[in-house]
């Protein structure tokens, strides 16, 4: 197990360098020019060619690549044209609002996901299937800044029970206050997420419940609910983690959109302000952070297998 889980760490980084170089070149190729942005629409050629020269703008865009990357690893991300500070630590302040309303978001999706996947499943071709497949067509279906703003007027204009904007009430702090903030975001962006959990649930337990172990588990004589929940679910979790983990992917490119409804202060909102205001060092870190979470997540996500099915730890 621990060589398996070695092999993946060492894996990851021809991963993160091509994200990495992948990242540069679409920023490298987006249109607009750093020092015009900087110095304005007055500034004379001689002042834009010695502030290409000092950025290193000049140079060859590999060596522009191998510049950037190299100062990545020592922590220095570059500084932000429009908020005049350091990258690295903007982006920091930001990103666990980003985190907490992902994993939020997660925790929906997986426990609606996958209850609605069982039962789906459990019931099969019966009424509660038929519903709970709809439901989840119509969750997968909806835009998240459109079902956020349904939530918004029925759970906070209409019933006033939730708060519609923000992190934290007023004057207030902590987890319990912060959590009233978190459900309505997290719901309008779990929807998506949570009904593809759940059509990968119920066709991965109808599939697994035929094979030849079960039919002998029910041939035994065990009662339906043993068989699917000590037999079936925990082979049946194995696609279902996969797509799991590629929700991650969903939820963060997700979250841009919930943040700016909700005002929540996440990187989301950081990152739409900087490419209004083209400031290219904070979005190609926002980018490279992004990316390289969602890379982690998968990770994880490959060592979770090796737990669920120990045979794949020996391939």
């Amino acid at each position: 197990m621990g060589r398996y889980i070695f092999r993946r760490i060492l894996s990851l980084i021809p991963v993160l360098i091509g994200v990495s170089f992948l990242v540069f070149i679409i920023m490298h190729l987006a249109p607009g020019d750093p020092a015009e942005i900087i110095l304005g629409p007055k500034a004379t050629t001689e002042a834009l060619a010695e502030l290409r020269s000092q950025l290193g703008l000049d140079l060859p865009w590999y060596v522009q690549y191998l510049r950037w990357i190299g100062k990545v690893f020592v922590g220095d991300w570059g500084r932000s044209i429009q908020l005049k500070r350091e990258v690295l630590p903007l982006i920091l302040d930001r990103f666990g609002a980003t985190a907490i309303l992902a994993l939020g978001s997660m925790l929906f999706a997986v426990i609606f996901g996958l209850i609605a996947g069982i039962v789906s499943a459990i019931k099969q071709y019966t009424f509660w299937d038929r519903l709970l497949m709809l439901i989840a067509l119509v969750g997968f279906c909806l835009p998240v800044f459109w079902l956020g703003i349904i939530l918004q007027i029925i759970f906070g204009l209409k019933l006033g029970v939730l708060p519609v904007s923000g992190m934290h009430s007023p004057g207030g702090s902590g987890f319990l206050d912060m959590l009233r903030y978190l459900i309505l975001p997290s719901l309008a962006l779990a929807a998506g997420s949570s009904a593809v959990i759940a059509r990968m649930t119920r066709s991965s337990i109808l599939e697994v419940i035929r094979h030849d172990y079960i039919r002998t588990a029910k041939a035994k004589g065990l009662p339906k609910k043993i068989v699917i929940y000590k037999h079936a679910l925990k082979n049946a979790l194995i696609p279902v983690l996969t797509v799991t983990g590629l929700q991650v992917g969903y939820v963060l490119a997700g979250a841009v959109l919930v943040e700016i409804v909700f005002g929540w202060p996440g990187i989301g909102t950081l990152m739409v302000n900087g490419i209004l205001a083209r400031d290219f060092p904070l979005v190609q870190g926002i980018i490279l952070l992004v990316a390289s979470s969602y890379v982690l997540v998968n990770l994880i996500v490959d060592i979770l297998y090796a737990f669920v099915d120990p045979r794949i730890s020996y391939k």
